[in-house]
């Protein structure tokens, strides 16, 4: 029996191993993303060692290497655990209502972020040293901005969708961004609000030009 434990010791820990002792419980690596998740985002990724983590997430810290080879691979498996951006335009679009159809846009987008707000505001902070969250975040703010068009242009009167509509999504797409980026602290005096009604003002004048100079 001893010799056993003494093989059982010496060997590479594996998934297995972490899992036999857990087996009603969460999965070892997702606990290992959890607990970096936390430990990162109250004392930042350099300050957090791994072997804090493993101690967090009640593994032995060799396990930790074997699902990620380095620590800066915990934040790219992290990034990939925030929810999807993609959200569904059509059925937030009503013809004619620009502004309300953004403001139900952005409302699906908060109720994303609220879902994941501590590791939202973590990969926020560690985007700009990290080139794999870097690089993960200006993937999704492509979406949003891709998305925010969609909804613009149905909500415009058909065939009055112009140039103005990709400069509008990129410039509130970037309000969002800033929005998300500084969630936890915002008080509930919101100026989104004020800044969509602005945009779609904008847009719906623009429109409202071109058809007036349309030739018959």
């Amino acid at each position: 029996m001893s010799n056993e434990l003494g093989e059982k010791a010496r060997r590479r820990p594996s998934a297995s191993d972490s899992d036999d002792d857990h087996s009603a419980g969460t999965s070892a690596r997702e606990r290992i993303l959890t607990a970096a998740g936390d430990l990162f985002a109250e004392h930042g990724f350099t300050a957090t060692p791994t072997s804090r983590i493993a101690e967090r997430a009640e593994v032995p810290k060799g396990l930790i290497h074997y699902y990620f080879r380095r620590k800066q691979d915990l934040l790219a498996a992290l990034v990939e655990r925030l929810p999807e951006e993609e959200v569904e335009s059509e059925g937030l679009v009503v013809r004619g209502d620009v502004a309300g159809s953004l403001r139900r846009l952005v409302g699906e987008l908060d109720a994303r972020l609220e879902s994941s707000m501590l590791l939202s505001h973590l990969l926020w902070r560690e985007a700009d040293t990290h080139d794999a969250v870097r690089q993960a975040m200006q993937q999704r703010f492509g979406v949003v901005v891709e998305q925010i068009r969609r909804v613009i242009e149905l909500a415009l009167p058909p065939g009055l969708a112009g140039c103005d509509v990709e400069a509008a999504a990129v410039l509130l797409a970037r309000v969002i961004n800033h929005r998300h980026s500084v969630a936890r602290h915002r008080t509930e005096d919101d100026e989104l609000d004020r800044e969509i009604g602005f945009i779609a003002r904008a847009l719906e004048l623009g429109a409202g030009s071109r058809a007036a100079v349309k030739p018959a």
